[in-house]
C-alpha cells in the first residue's frame, strides 16, 4: 500500500506519555479489582518470557525494569547479573508492563523490586477487560503501553535473535519480528561479544542457529515463522472446528477493519495473515489524514489498536499463515494454509494486499534477504548503521524511506527512473528530499548492475540523458518500484485482471453471473465466486490508501451480512462452480 502523502514525517515520536502517574481516582478504580500487598527487596514481579503476567501499580517504593534477568529472586538489584541491563525506574503512582500484557504476548522485559514496596496487583485478564471497556483509565494505560513498545524497539530490547547477519534464516527471523513490531535485537556471531556467552549459557549448538532466546530458560532453535508467531502470541492457540461465519485472509487495514466490524456485529470471524499483521501500512511513520486523529497516528499504533479491537470482539487472529488454496465445497469455503491447519467459513473476504515488485537486475537474487530490503523501519536502519545505502523508486514509499534512513545519519542515494521527482511523489515530500544534505538524487537513472562478495558492496546505474554508467558504494538496497497483488494462489479460482488484481462487482459484467440460485445480483465488492469478497489494495480499481482500504473492509461487511441473510433464508443449498 502506497503511504498517504502526509505520512512522511519521521520525527521522533512524543514519548512523554510513556510513563504517566495515575491519579488517586484512577488508582481507586483499579483497586476495586486488585489486591494491595508488600514486596520484598529483589522480588521479581514480572519475568521476561512469561505469559499472562499480572499488572502492578506502585504505591510506595521503587521498581527496576531490567533486561537479561536470569535468577534474581531474593537478590538485591545490584546482584542480578553482570549482563542485566536496567531500562527504567518506576516510583509511586506509576504502573508496570507494556503492550504485550494487553496483546496476549509474553513479557519482553522483567521488573524487580529495588526495595520493599507496596503495590496494587491486578490479574492480566482483569486489566485487559478494563483497558478495553473503561475509557477513564484504559486510554492512559494503552497510550503508555503503545509508546513503551516504541521505546523497547528503539532500545533493541526484547527477544534475542542469535545468528549470523549473513544467514538468510537469521534475516528471515529479523524481518518477521520487525514486520510484527516485536521488540528484538540481533546478537551477531560475526561481531557481538555477547554471542558466545549466550550460546554457552543456553546450550545452543552451531547446528541450532539461528536461535531465538525468549528468556533465560526458553530458546527456539531455528524456528519457522509460524513457530515464532505461536511463541509470541501472534497465533490463536485454538481455533473452532466448526465453520466460521467469516474468514478474512490478509490482516492489513482492509482485513483488520472487516474483522473488527464483522465481529462487533456478532459474527464469528477468523483472521489469517501470511506474514506481518498490519501489512505495508504498519510501517508508515505517521498518517496525518486518518479520520479522528488530528495530530496523526503512526501505522504501527493504528495496527496495534486495531488488533486489540479485533481481540476484544473475539476474532481469532493468526499470523504466519500463508494461504495456498481456497474453494467452495459442501456449502462452505475451505482454505488451506502453510504451517497451519485449514479453516472453513460461510463467507470469505480476500484482503491480501500487494507486495513490492522485484528489481530485474542480474545477480540481485544473491543479495536478497541479506542486503536487499522492501521496507525501511527502525530494524533495517539498525542493520545499516552509518553505511551508504541506495533507495530505488519515485513514489511516496521510496521518498519516505530515503528521508527516514537519511535521518538516522546514513548516506542515501535515491535512484529515480523518471526525470521529475514530483511526477509520482507529493510536492511536500519532494521538497524535503531536495533540501536534505544526506540524500543524493539521481534522476533519469536505472540500476543495471550490483557487485559484492557475500554482501552488496557497489551499485551500477545508467543515466538515460547521456547513456553513461556510474558506480558507487552501497552496502544495502531498498526497493520501492511499484506493487503487485498477492494473488498467484488464486489463479484458476476466481477472475483476475491482466495484472493479477481481483475483479469485483461492476468489473465482472462480462463474466457469467452464476448468482440466480441466490436470488440476487452480484454485490459491489463481490468476486466472481458468490460469497467471496475482496477489499483493499488486492482489488482491481481500489484507491491505494490506508483510509480507503479500511473503508472498503468495513463496507464489505454490510454485503457479507446480506449474503449470509440469504443463506439463512433458504438458499443454503445453492451450488455454483468457481472459476474464470
Amino acid at each position: 500500500m502506497e503511504p498517504d502523502a502526509s505520512s512522511t514525517q519521521i520525527e521522533t515520536p512524543d514519548l512523554t506519555g510513556a510513563y504517566p502517574r495515575l491519579s488517586p481516582a484512577q488508582i481507586d478504580l483499579l483497586g476495586r479489582t486488585g489486591t494491595r500487598r508488600t514486596t520484598s527487596p529483589g522480588e521479581t514481579l514480572i519475568r521476561e518470557g512469561d505469559l499472562d503476567t499480572d499488572f502492578f501499580v506502585i504505591l510506595q517504593g521503587t521498581v527496576l525494569v531490567v533486561e537479561g534477568l536470569s535468577d534474581a529472586d531474593g537478590k538485591p538489584p545490584a546482584e542480578v547479573g553482570s549482563d542485566t541491563r536496567i531500562l527504567g525506574v518506576h516510583g509511586p503512582g506509576r504502573f508496570l508492563g507494556e503492550l504485550g500484557l494487553v496483546d496476549g504476548q509474553p513479557a519482553f522485559v522483567s521488573a524487580v523490586s529495588a526495595e520493599a514496596c507496596e503495590v496494587l496487583q491486578i490479574s492480566g485478564d482483569d486489566l485487559r477487560r478494563m483497558v478495553l471497556t473503561d475509557a477513564s483509565v484504559g486510554e492512559t494505560i494503552l497510550r503508555a503501553y503503545l509508546q513503551r513498545r516504541i521505546l523497547l524497539i528503539g532500545a533493541g530490547a526484547g527477544i534475542r535473535i542469535v545468528g549470523s547477519r549473513f544467514s538468510r534464516d537469521t534475516l528471515r527471523l529479523l524481518e518477521f519480528a520487525a514486520a510484527n513490531r516485536l521488540p528484538h535485537r540481533l546478537v551477531d556471531l560475526e561481531n557481538d561479544q555477547q554471542a558466545q556467552a549466550i550460546l554457552d549459557r543456553s546450550g545452543i549448538l552451531e547446528s541450532d542457529l539461528p536461535a531465538v532466546v525468549l528468556s533465560a530458560s526458553r530458546v527456539l532453535r531455528n524456528p519457522s515463522n509460524a513457530e515464532l508467531a505461536l511463541a509470541m502470541g501472534l497465533r490463536a492457540s485454538k481455533e473452532h472446528t466448526a465453520p466460521y461465519d467469516l474468514m478474512v485472509i490478509g490482516a492489513g487495514p482492509a482485513g483488520l477493519a472487516a474483522a473488527v466490524y464483522a465481529a462487533s456485529d456478532g459474527l464469528s470471524v477468523i483472521l489469517k495473515e501470511g506474514f506481518g499483521i498490519g501489512g505495508q501500512a504498519s510501517t508508515s511513520s505517521r498518517i496525518e489524514n486518518f479520520l479522528g486523529f488530528p495530530a496523526g497516528i503512526s501505522g504501527g499504533e493504528l495496527t496495534e489498536r486495531a488488533i486489540l479491537q479485533a481481540r476484544k470482539f473475539r476474532v481469532h487472529v493468526n499470523a504466519a499463515c500463508l494461504a495456498r488454496t481456497i474453494e467452495f465445497r459442501d456449502g462452505e469455503f475451505r482454505a488451506e494454509f502453510n504451517e497451519s491447519g485449514p479453516a472453513s467459513s460461510r463467507a470469505a473476504l480476500l484482503a491480501t494486499g500487494v507486495r513490492y515488485r522485484r528489481l530485474p537486475v542480474p545477480g540481485l537474487e544473491e543479495f536478497e534477504g541479506i542486503s536487499v530490503f522492501y521496507a525501511a523501519t527502525v530494524h533495517e536502519a539498525r542493520l545499516c548503521g552509518l553505511q551508504p545505502v541506495t533507495v530505488v523508486g519515485g513514489g511516496n514509499s521510496a521518498g519516505q524511506a530515503a528521508l527516514f534512513l537519511a535521518g538516522t545519519g546514513t548516506p542515501v542515494h535515491l535512484v529515480v527512473r523518471g526525470t521529475d521527482l514530483r511526477a509520482d511523489m507529493s510536492k511536500y515530500l519532494a521538497e524535503r528530499i531536495e533540501e536534505h544534505s544526506g540524500i543524493e538524487v539521481l534522476l533519469g537513472a536505472t540500476i543495471v548492475g550490483v557487485e559484492g562478495s557475500g554482501t552488496l558492496e557497489r551499485i551500477v546505474v545508467e543515466l538515460s540523458a547521456t547513456g553513461d554508467q556510474r558506480t558507487f558504494d552501497s552496502q544495502y538496497l531498498f526497493i520501492f518500484i511499484g506493487a503487485a497483488p498477492r494473488t498467484e494462489w488464486l489463479e484458476g479460482t476466481l477472475a483476475l485482471d491482466d495484472r493479477g488484481f481481483v475483479l469485483t462487482g461492476a468489473d465482472l459484467l462480462d463474466f457469467p453471473p452464476e448468482l440466480s440460485q441466490l436470488g440476487r445480483k452480484r454485490l459491489p465488492l463481490e468476486t466472481s465466486v458468490p460469497g467471496m469478497f475482496a477489499a483493499g489494495d488486492v482489488r482491481h480499481g481500489s484507491v491505494k490508501r490506508v483510509t480507503a482500504a479500511a473503508g472498503e473492509g468495513s463496507t464489505a461487511v454490510a454485503m457479507i451480512h446480506e449474503h449470509l441473510r440469504l443463506l439463512r433464508d433458504g438458499f443454503a443449498g445453492a451450488r455454483w462452480s468457481a472459476g474464470r
